[in-house]
């Protein structure tokens, strides 16, 4: 009996479930919820296409493949020396035009899932800057904006980008194998990305394209779009929204493209002639001369370093002090979400020890004071086979404070012992390194790996003069 009046309390699993169901259609609203604001009246491609183009004051453009939106954009005076740019590293070469590229998407992914919906190109003639703008009014009609993509790069360009190398173009070349076409050929690819990572990274807050134009262009944005709110606004148009949000968009992008250019122009003007780079930022030159040296063209790089020394500290140097302090706290252990976190394949857990020195992934965040213009100069002069100056600038900064007067004992007892066969100087150069060391271990600044390198060396060099 009490079996029974538990069978009538508890309802079926049936009913159970058709009461979630219920709660989750409520909460939940989709196509033809009263309560949604978008109609999701499906309308027929020529209908978004030209909603579209009245929104964004362009012209829709009708084609073998279908139709898409285009924008023609305002010419603008940009002159650019491209003999002069060609003489910076990475550069392409005078002859070969540019084409700079932008794209707005629906997601931050490379996968068959996202699309690029507008295209914003823009390419020199003459000493004025045009460009163009194309639009996807539907996902049907991306063949044809894909034809007019390639018809728009010709194949001795070089496409010029912001991260493009990443994303803009895999992406772009995701789309045309999705459409069964081949992507359009070209002749390089220039992503300004790494460029203003090495070149300015030293006065940026981050390399964001929108703190370069603040920051290295000045040029301030007025009633721009976020880039999260993107895709919302052309997913929110193809669900039978308003096409007038998407004239931000398109605002954004022009911008964008406009700014590749702007910096182009920039880097020409302010380090194409040594002349007028000799005046640069150190910052910026120290920088230059690291990508003359991963072109191998060492005379370049190290005018650049002399001329560095010869500029006055920077004014402001970005967050340096937080950098470049040395504290005797534990360098903190990387969340589980970096990339620096060093993957988990189980066995004995990894300790993570106290160290009183700098981490070294702080190095790339350290300003460009002179100690590290010398250091690089010593370095390159080494490379450079000039081991007499390479040997009296690694003295010099041996006679310095800190732990590179340390590290600048080993380099000259290395550059006396191997390349002047002088083993009596190199010994005397490690006793007095080893006497550094001892000072900042008193201070309570140990360097335990230099010290054991400086110890080893002076036994082998004892061992061979006695012989």
């Amino acid at each position: 009996m009490i079996d029974a009046v538990a069978d009538d309390t508890v309802p079926a699993p049936t009913d159970r479930l058709a009461r979630r169901l219920a709660r989750f259609r409520t909460a939940n609203l989709g196509p033809g919820i009263a309560a949604d604001p978008l109609p999701y009246r499906p309308s027929p491609s020529r209908d978004l296409a030209t909603r579209l183009a009245a929104a964004v004051d362009g012209e829709v453009v009708v084609g073998r493949g279908g139709v898409h939106v285009r924008v023609e954009g305002r010419a603008v005076d940009l002159p650019i020396d491209r003999e002069r740019l060609a003489t910076l590293p990475g550069q392409p070469p005078a002859d070969r035009p540019l084409v700079c590229l932008d794209t707005e998407t629906t997601g931050l992914a490379t996968a068959a899932g996202t699309v690029a919906f507008l295209i914003g190109l823009g390419w020199w003639e003459g000493d004025r800057f045009r460009q163009v703008q194309l639009l996807l009014p539907d996902h049907a009609e991306e063949p044809a904006m894909l034809d007019e993509i390639a018809r728009h790069i010709p194949a001795d360009a070089c496409l010029v980008t912001y991260n493009g190398r990443g994303f803009d173009w895999p992406l772009l070349v995701t789309r045309f194998r999705m459409a069964r076409r081949h992507p359009p050929e070209h002749a390089g690819h220039l992503d300004l990305l790494p460029v203003v990572r090495r070149l300015f990274r030293h006065r940026m807050d981050d390399a964001r394209l929108g703190t370069v134009e603040r920051m290295l262009l000045g040029v301030v944005r007025h009633d721009d779009v976020d880039g999260w709110e993107i895709p919302g606004r052309y997913l929110g148009f193809l669900r039978g929204g308003p096409a007038q949000p998407l004239a931000a968009v398109v605002r954004h992008n022009d911008e964008d493209v406009r700014s590749l250019a702007r910096l182009l122009v920039r880097m020409e003007q302010d380090l194409g002639d040594a002349a007028v780079r000799a005046t640069a930022p150190r910052g910026d030159l120290a920088g230059l001369a690291r990508a003359f040296r991963r072109e191998r063209r060492l005379e370049d790089a190290i005018a650049c370093l002399d001329a560095a020394l010869e500029v006055a500290d920077d004014p402001a140097p970005r967050a340096a002090s937080a950098a470049t302090t040395r504290t005797p706290a534990a360098v903190p252990e990387e969340p589980w979400w970096s990339p620096r976190r060093r993957p988990d394949f189980g066995g004995r857990p990894e300790r993570h020890r106290p160290t009183a020195g700098w981490d070294r992934r702080q190095a790339f965040d350290r300003p460009w004071d002179t100690v590290r213009i010398r250091s690089d100069r010593a370095h390159l002069l080494r490379r450079m086979g000039r081991t007499v100056d390479a040997l009296e600038a690694w003295e010099s900064l041996a006679c310095g404070p800190g732990r590179t007067a340390i590290v600048a004992a080993i380099e000259a007892a290395k550059l006396r012992e191997h390349r002047l066969a002088d083993a009596g100087g190199a010994l005397a150069t490690v006793e007095r390194g080893l006497s550094l060391a001892d000072r900042r271990r008193a201070l309570g600044m140990p360097e335990p790996d230099l010290e054991t390198d400086l110890r080893h060396r002076w036994r082998r060099l004892r061992r061979r003069i006695a012989v």
